[in-house]
């Protein structure tokens, strides 16, 4: 059976990629189980310079799912290339790299760090708050997107995932916008703006007030938008959100999908990713699918 599916010209040797901000760089995880065998890695997001993040409190637990606010942080993208890339090159496993910034300079000048490295392709987190339009995500409007895709795509020499988010009004029309300025895949859902509440202290749970939902309560969500946005666009799709399990990555590639990104699903049991991959491919095995890539938009809505 072929587990190989293909995004933007780069082959993956199956459909589990372990999502941003959930799996680091991938030491801890490799200490469990040979992380090689997932088709690929998103690194933490990155930034230009370190970032040592928000104040706590920054995860809550909420029903079905998992609230964070942790606020992108990282080492910084010259230690990432030094001290990180080596390593996750050596697990043979496509190396995604997540860069995020609070302007277009800033995402601009990461995107030509990062094309001269050996990172394989890169992901943008365009759900970063733009410090010169008053904290407002570059990825909530069309016009916000294109604008930094088109400016990212100028000095990208890899492959580019843009990573869109769910909060907005028509997911499609970011879609659309991120195709037009030249990605070459995107990847939904990222976060769900949320909060959790504290009634006996009467204070918000969260260090920030606010944070960003995720774990199987937005799935829902994310197979309706993937479904939407596999309909609107002809660049291929990573679906995320969600994903415990590889009945629910079927269920993604059945939405239009070309792979899925497991995250929050790792933060509660460390083999998550190397399970699903293993469950997906019994079920593939037990429905008689020699190819996985025929599951890639076989939804059938009649």
């Amino acid at each position: 059976m072929n587990m190989k599916t293909t995004i933007a010209g780069v082959e993956f040797k199956n459909p589990i990629i372990a999502a941003s901000g959930t799996f680091g760089f991938g030491r801890e995880y490799n200490s469990f189980y040979d992380v090689g065998k997932l088709g690929g890695i998103s690194s933490k997001g990155l930034t230009l310079l370190p970032r040592q993040g928000n104040l706590p409190v920054r995860i809550a637990e909420t029903p079905s799912g998992m609230l964070n606010s942790v606020g992108l942080q990282n080492p910084g993208v010259e230690y990432f290339i030094e001290n990180e890339l080596p390593f996750m090159k050596s697990l043979n496993t496509v190396v995604i790299a997540n860069a995020a910034g609070a302007s277009e300079s800033d995402y601009v000048r990461i995107v030509e760090i990062l094309s001269e490295s050996d990172v394989d392709m890169i992901e943008l987190n365009i759900s970063c708050p733009n410090v010169k339009k008053g904290g407002m995500a570059f990825g909530v409007d069309p016009d916000g997107v294109e604008q930094i895709v088109k400016a990212v795509r100028k000095a990208c020499k890899k492959p580019l995932i843009v990573k869109l988010t769910p909060n907005v009004s028509d997911i499609t029309k970011n879609a659309l916008a991120a195709e037009r300025a030249g990605a070459d895949a995107i990847s939904l859902i990222n976060t769900v703006a949320a909060m959790a509440v504290d009634y006996k202290k009467r204070k918000p749970v969260l260090g920030v007030v606010t944070g960003g939902l995720s774990g199987p309560a937005i799935k829902p969500i994310a197979l309706r938008m993937v479904y939407e946005c596999y309909k609107a666009v002809k660049i291929p799709i990573i679906g995320m959100g969600g994903i415990v399990s590889g009945k629910d990555a079927f269920e993604f590639m059945l939405c239009g999908a070309s792979a899925v990104q497991v995250g929050t699903a790792n933060i509660f049991d460390p083999f998550a990713s190397v399970t699903i991959l293993n469950e997906l491919t019994n079920l593939c095995e037990s429905d008689n699918i020699t190819d996985v890539r025929t599951l890639i938009g076989g939804l059938s809505v009649d």
